[in-house]
């Protein structure tokens, strides 16, 4: 299995990072090593600062189509990764640490890749009830189907990878001590997926 992330997806969130919006999609990978079913986030004993990221991830079946759909963290040490931008080096450090992957449960996805930008979809994220990432899936500038129709134009997929779909913008860093909620809602504001953690 892969996890393939793209970045950018949503321009307000490369604008609150000072970086350009992209014209096509780019990604970047994580090991599936990187993925944690554990219920805490280990924000004091990891060396960087950890942000959160929510995101819509995707499941791909035998032919590159999607098959479920869950919300997800994209959890980032963001010291780590501005440390290696301005040399262009890999962001391995910054997004590839132990327990930088976190998922909800998945549900099944029947119709096509291209219904999930007018399905209603929704992505929030609440730190110790407050709201701090909020986004429809509409609202992404470049969509889960033109990630998808660049993907299966190179990527070696397979079935099972998942893609993570990138985030809206509010990111911010996490605290010992925080409840941290990922909720995907549907078109009727109805939980779809749901992570519930604890910093630590």
């Amino acid at each position: 299995m892969a996890m393939w992330c793209a970045i950018r997806t949503f321009a307000a969130h490369a604008d609150e990072l000072g970086n350009a919006r992209p014209t096509r999609p780019i990604f970047f990978t994580k090991p599936d090593g990187c993925l944690s079913t554990s219920s805490i986030i280990d924000v004091t004993g990891h060396d960087g600062e950890i942000h959160h990221e929510v995101e819509l991830v995707l499941k791909l079946g035998e032919e590159g189509e999607v098959t479920y759909l869950a919300v997800g963290l994209d959890l980032t040490d963001r010291a780590a990764q501005q440390e290696a931008r301005p040399e262009g080096l890999p962001w391995a450090r910054g997004k590839a640490f132990r327990g930088a992957a976190r998922l909800g449960a998945f549900v099944p996805w029947t119709e096509s890749v291209e219904a999930l930008s007018t399905s209603g979809l929704h992505l929030e994220l609440r730190i110790d009830g407050e709201v701090r990432q909020s986004a429809p899936i509409v609202g992404m500038s470049i969509p889960p189907s033109r990630l998808l129709d660049d993907l299966q134009d190179w990527a070696p997929l397979q079935r099972g990878d998942l893609v993570f779909t990138g985030t809206p913008p509010g990111v911010g860093q996490l605290h010992a001590g925080q409840h941290v909620e990922a909720v995907l809602f549907d078109g009727d504001n109805v939980v779809v997926s749901r992570l519930d953690l604890h910093c630590a």
